[in-house]
């Protein structure tokens, strides 16, 4: 029998669950987190309802109206006003927050009006049991005309009775909530006779938000807005009417179903807990603590694993050195793919700890604490409070963050934001930073757990936090901001984190970063190793004899003979040509034309440095294969005899990554949330002259 398809919304204010329910319809990895902007938009997934019946699920934004003020919410209320649009659904699930039904009962009227079938679910049955709340569900079920079901989207309680009335038929609720006055009436009735509409509150939507029906052609906008005028139909004065009249009926509702309300000491352990990790000196410190563990463990916990990686990928590049036949195709194999792609799996560990912190910290509920504590320090560095999200997100990767910046509702805060976001050090700069800080910095231990390698990890971190909230602060006057914004957000209880989320955020941001870094890594591994092993045909065929001139009279063994033919043809390569013509720009920040290629291939993405680097230091040195730390730490600077990684050129390397954009998916994304090209090319600009200049300080004040 053929399956039917429907499609299904999930719809609810923000940190009701909706997308913990997402995830346990359809067994997607959804990211689940307790403060705003973590749905961004829209997203879908299967679930099998029953034997003939399966659902596309679409995770919508948290909201709490259908009167849009972040471009998130514009979300919301287009699929609910596009009856024609890909996501416009045949059911609703309205997620509600249990123990705190009141702030999520809004949106769930205005549902009710659109005359959409919607299925009321209500989520943290536990916390609500554990409060001492009680519902008549028979009677909310009655007074809304609709089905309602308990369920804890944690642990999956009640969800297979939800799939079971979303399988059968769900009818619209009868009830209606809000009417417009006699005054609107008539224009109503015009909007809805003019694009055939099935309620009267569809056609006060349009009438409401006709700058925000962008589905509409311009000529059909400017007829609602010309018929609003001519009515003098005034939309916000009417919103507040409608918000008064709804929450009457939704205190009268709450009144009649509500059989025991929660006791008032049952947030006491979250309220003492409260009182330690948001006190105004003592939140601080606890917060930078454990930012100081995070990075410590980073390096205390992940090096066995970094050794142990870093050394197979060393022995299968042997191996298949001595296993594989000569030739072209197989050098590049044990020579270019199988290094470069070591040099990203290398740190997986790495990537692992930080997301599992930061997972366990969202699980708990600390990080809406971080967002508190934190938004007083933003504002007067001219960022709205909403700010802390994106720019807290960025340490892991810019693009989603950039994405979150679609929270806040002040056009010039939210540009801002975007502008200073690509400064905090995402995910990946992590590898740079580790193999240059364990390159330079000694494992020296403080108090016999600190390490300096440690301290400086989370100096980097704290540099581009810095320069993001000075570089804001100076945009603060540069473009000028009238409007004023505010962080509003309800504070979750703090919860024991569910670890299999914990596990399925590790495995998805690991995934994520070495399939799709994988993928550039792949490519530009390939392509440097071709340009690295071919130049004009007459140089590299001539190499040897030009070799054995240059060094006779040395009495050279063969072996010093093969090492120096493959360096003067990597020097004379494609690749070395690029780089040293890069080298007059490059020179006195310490860096030699291999560094310039790194630099050159690292702009698809930062992580790119490692994979080049370990490709070209493997093609120079083809018998030699010790690990890429050791193969950086034997390179030699041929002008001083020394090594080439010394203190000044790591640590100007490490201040360059630190601002440089170098993330040609973070300009797009910026076009894209800027609809054009001027921001992300002065975002560009500003960036790397501030990573030249800067690196450039370090290497001479340090040399």
């Amino acid at each position: 029998m053929a399956q039917q398809k429907i499609k299904i919304a999930l719809a609810g204010k923000p940190n009701s669950g909706k997308s913990s329910l997402f995830n346990q319809l359809t067994g997607l990895n959804q990211k689940i987190g307790n403060f705003p902007g973590v749905t961004v938009d829209k997203r879908t997934g299967t679930c099998q309802l029953d034997d003939r019946n399966v659902a596309e699920m679409i995770d919508l934004p948290g909201t709490y109206s259908l009167y849009p003020r972040t471009l998130d919410e514009k979300v919301v209320a287009e699929v609910f006003t596009d009856q024609k649009g890909k996501f416009y659904p045949d059911k609703v699930v309205l997620v509600a927050d249990a123990t705190n039904l009141k702030n999520c009962l809004l949106l769930l009227t205005q549902l009710m009006d659109l005359k959409l079938p919607t299925v009321l679910a209500l989520n943290m049955v536990d916390l609500a049991a554990r409060s001492g709340q009680s519902i008549d569900l028979k009677k909310l079920e009655k007074k809304l005309d609709m089905p309602v079901v308990l369920i804890n989207a944690r642990n999956g309680t009640g969800i297979e009775k939800l799939k079971s009335i979303l399988a059968g038929p769900v009818k619209p609720s009868s009830k209606v909530i809000y009417q417009a006055d006699e005054e609107s009436k008539p224009i109503v009735q015009k909007i809805r006779e003019k694009f055939n509409l099935t309620s009267d509150y569809e056609a006060y939507q349009f009438l409401q938000q006709s700058d925000n029906l962008v589905f509409l052609p311009a000529s059909e906008r400017e007829f609602i807005r010309t018929s609003a005028r001519e009515n003098k139909f005034f939309a916000h004065k009417y919103q507040g009417a409608e918000t008064i009249m709804r929450y009457e009926f939704i205190q009268d509702l709450l009144n009649e179903v509500i059989l025991r309300s929660s006791d008032e000491g049952w947030k006491r352990v979250s309220h003492g807990i409260d009182r330690v990790l948001t006190h105004k000196v003592g939140g601080y410190i606890i917060f930078f603590l454990i930012l100081f563990l995070i990075f410590q463990s980073i390096f205390a916990w992940a090096q066995i694993p970094m050794d142990f990686i870093d050394s197979t990928f060393a022995q299968l590049s042997t191996k298949l050195d001595h296993l594989l036949p000569e030739g072209p195709f197989f050098e590049l194999i044990s020579h270019g793919i199988v290094p470069g792609i070591g040099g990203i799996v290398i740190f997986i560990p790495q990537i692992a700890i930080l997301f599992a912190f930061i997972s366990i910290l969202e699980e708990t509920g600390y990080m809406s604490r971080v967002v508190f504590l934190m938004d007083k320090i933003m504002r007067k560095f001219g960022l709205n409070g909403k700010s802390v999200v994106p720019l807290m997100s960025g340490w892991a990767c810019a693009i989603p963050a950039i994405m979150a910046t679609r929270t806040i509702d002040n056009w010039k805060d939210r540009l801002i934001t975007i502008f200073v976001t690509p400064l905090m050090s995402c995910s990946a700069r992590l590898p740079v930073y580790t193999i240059l800080v364990a390159l330079i910095i000694p494992d020296y231990k403080v108090w016999g757990f600190f390490n300096y390698q440690g301290l400086v990890l989370m100096g980097l971190y704290l540099l581009g936090f810095l320069a993001a909230i000075l570089s804001a602060f100076a945009m603060k006057f540069l473009i000028q901001v009238k409007e004023r914004s505010y962080l509003i957000m309800e504070m979750p209880t703090y919860k024991m984190p569910k670890w299999s989320n914990v596990g399925f955020q590790i495995i998805e941001k690991t995934k994520a970063f070495v399939f799709e870094a994988g993928k550039t890594i792949l490519a530009i591994s390939i392509i440097l190793y071709v340009l690295a092993s071919y130049g004009p045909a007459e140089v590299m065929n001539g190499a040897r004899e030009t070799v054995q001139k240059q060094a006779s009279g040395l009495n050279l063994s063969d072996s010093e003979i093969n090492e120096r033919v493959a360096a003067y043809k990597l020097e004379h390569s494609y690749a070395g040509s690029l780089g040293k013509i890069l080298e007059p720009a490059i020179k006195p920040l310490g860096y030699d034309w291999k560094i310039g290629i790194a630099l050159v291939t690292s702009f698809a993405a930062r992580e790119v440095f490692v994979g080049t680097i370990a490709t070209i230091y493997s093609i120079g040195s083809t018998e030699d294969q010790s690990t890429i730390k050791q193969k950086l730490k034997s390179e030699v600077n041929p002008e001083t005899g020394g090594p080439r990684y010394t203190l000044p050129v790591g640590l100007s390397l490490l201040v360059f990554y630190t601002f440089a954009m170098q993330c040609m998916s973070t300009l797009a994304i910026v076009k894209r949330e800027t609809k054009g090209w001027k921001w992300p090319l002065l975002q560009l600009g500003y960036m790397t002259i501030l990573a030249y200049v800067s690196a450039l300080l370090v290497f001479q004040l340090m040399s």
